[in-house]
This record gives structure tokens, C-alpha cells and sequence, in this order.
């Protein structure tokens, strides 16, 4: 395992360099720059911006100068937000958005499991028609719209919960439903195949025979393997999260790290968008391996290769 490991740290730093050159030199492909919607600049002030940042150097320049901080772990300073490191807003906004981010994967596991197994023994019942039902539509409708409908419906109309910021636990409710509608429905999905797979295995067939109860062989035979396709999907599942916060934290006004992505990208605020970009790929290659890991430990007959 160890050498499979040390295989995709490497294959990650790779891929992160990629990312890195990609985002930079699309960038800059964009017509227009950082100060340019800025009012009554002179072109000396402009001219002494750009110097001051680095940005009247050819763009080739540029990256390899950004490269080189970026190997040092200096991701740049903020052209908008003066005086302020990338390194101190990530570090100030991305825990706002792992708190978001890490609920609504726990209620997306253990809803999406529960019911996707609920479904799965009640198979062509009207529980398992109910559930694949609600599970189609969570799959179709997209986080915006669901956040959309909840900050109307039950923040505005009704006035039941808060509509901005995360001071109380009520204002985690609507953006943890908002994200975690979809990957639930996902998740339904995908364990009701996997869970009807393995109810169809001869070892169950076996324990029934034995005269185990449901509950034993649900939680004790089957749910084990029958997980590993979510398992699986925990990868995605993150990634999903992180970027579907974005358009959330937007609508309900929250300070995470998804908001500062946005408002960096109307900015033009390139070392921003630099920094929030490589470390979101970092975000997700690392959980990747981390999935790859849990795999393991789940079921002992896979091999690292």
C-alpha cells in the first residue's frame, strides 16, 4: 500500500502542476484585467499597479515567477482585497465551508444508505416506488434551485428560517439540505443496485436458509459489500460538495470559501483565483486517496497495483 500511495502523491503533485498551468494561461486569455473596472485610474496609476504586482511583465514571466512562490507555498496576495495573503482568506474561509460541507456529506451517507437499503428489501413495494421516486427528483433538480425554492418558500414567505450568514445552528439548515439533496438521491440509487446485487448472492441465500434474521443479515452480510460502490463514490461526493457550495454560500450570503471563489472570478483577481483553484484540485486529490485507503480497509481483496 505504501508504494501505491507514494504513487498517487506523485501522480497528484502532477496533476496539480497541470491544473496550475491551465488555469494561469486561460486566465489571462480572458480579455479585460483586475483594475480595469476600477473608476477615475489614470493610466500612470495603472501603469504603477501592474508594476506594483507584477503584471506588465510578459505572461510567460509571470508564470514561471508565480511557479516559483507556489513551490514555496506562498499562493500570492489578493489584488482586490489589499494587504491580504491568498493563504490567510483560504485559511479563514475554507473551514466555513468544510463545517457546510462535511454535514451534508453525513446526512447525504446516512440517509442515501438508509434508504437506498429500505428500498432495496421492500423491492416493487409502494416503499421502494416512494423512495425511487423522491430519489429521480432529487437527481434533476440542481443545488441553486433547491437553495432558490428554500429561501423563498421558508425563509421569505413562511419567515421560519434565517436567510444569511451561519450564527446559529437554524442557518445551517436550508444550504445542508441544498447540498445535500442530490448526492442523497445519488446515493439512494446507487445502494439499492448494490444492495439488490448482493441479496441475490448464494451466501445470503445461505444465511436465509439458516434462519437468520433480517436485521442480522442486512447490517452484518450484506451492507458491508454493498457499500463499496458508495465508497466509491465518496470521491465525486466531495468534490460535488465543495463546488456546489459555491453557488450556495452565494445565495445565502455565507463568508466560506466558495464566495471568495466567485466574487475572485467578477474581480479578476488572479492570484485568488490561482489559490482557490489549486487548492480545491488539492481537495480532491487528496480525498481521492483517502477513498482509494477506505477502500481497502472495507474490503481486504482488493489489491494496490
Amino acid at each position: 500500500m505504501g508504494v501505491y500511495i507514494i504513487k498517487r502523491l506523485i501522480s497528484g503533485v502532477i496533476t496539480l502542476i497541470v491544473v496550475a498551468t491551465m488555469t494561469f494561461f486561460l486566465m489571462f486569455m480572458v480579455p479585460g484585467g483586475p483594475f480595469l473596472a476600477e473608476k477615475a485610474l489614470s493610466p500612470q496609476t495603472l501603469q504603477a499597479l501592474e508594476s506594483k504586482y507584477g503584471l506588465d511583465k510578459p505572461v510567460i514571466v509571470q508564470y514561471f515567477n508565480y511557479m516559483k512562490h507556489l513551490a514555496q507555498g506562498d499562493l500570492g496576495t489578493s489584488l482586490k482585497q489589499r494587504g491580504r495573503d491568498v493563504n490567510d482568506i483560504i485559511r479563514i474561509g475554507f473551514p466555513v465551508s468544510a463545517r457546510i460541507g462535511l454535514i451534508a456529506v453525513t446526512i447525504s451517507l446516512f440517509f442515501g444508505i438508509s434508504l437506498g437499503s429500505m428500498a432495496a428489501v421492500k423491492r416493487g413495494k409502494l416503499t421502494d416506488n416512494i423512495i425511487m421516486v423522491i430519489a429521480t427528483a432529487g437527481i434533476a433538480v440542481p443545488s441553486f434551485v433547491v437553495a432558490t425554492v428554500l429561501l423563498f418558500s421558508f425563509g421569505v414567505r413562511l419567515n421560519l428560517l434565517p436567510t444569511v450568514g451561519l450564527s446559529t445552528p437554524l442557518h445551517y439548515i436550508m444550504p445542508v439540505i441544498a447540498l445535500s439533496l442530490y448526492p442523497t438521491a445519488y446515493i439512494s440509487r446507487l445502494m439499492r443496485s448494490s444492495m439488490l446485487d448482493v441479496l441475490g448472492q448464494d451466501y445470503m441465500r445461505t444465511a436465509k436458509a439458516k434462519g437468520l434474521s433480517w436485521f442480522v443479515m442486512l447490517f452484518k452480510h450484506a451492507l458491508r459489500n454493498a457499500v463499496l460502490p458508495v465508497v466509491t463514490y465518496l470521491g465525486p461526493l466531495m468534490a460535488y460538495i465543495m463546488t456546489g457550495s459555491f453557488v450556495v454560500e452565494r445565495i445565502f450570503n455565507i463568508p466560506g470559501l466558495g464566495s471568495k471563489f466567485i466574487s475572485s472570478i467578477t474581480d479578476r483577481d488572479y492570484p485568488l483565483i490561482m489559490g482557490t483553484t489549486i487548492f480545491l484540485a488539492f481537495l480532491i486529490i487528496f480525498m481521492n486517496v483517502i477513498v482509494d485507503i477506505v477502500y481497502k480497509l472495507v474490503d481486504p481483496r482488493i489489491k494496490f497495483r
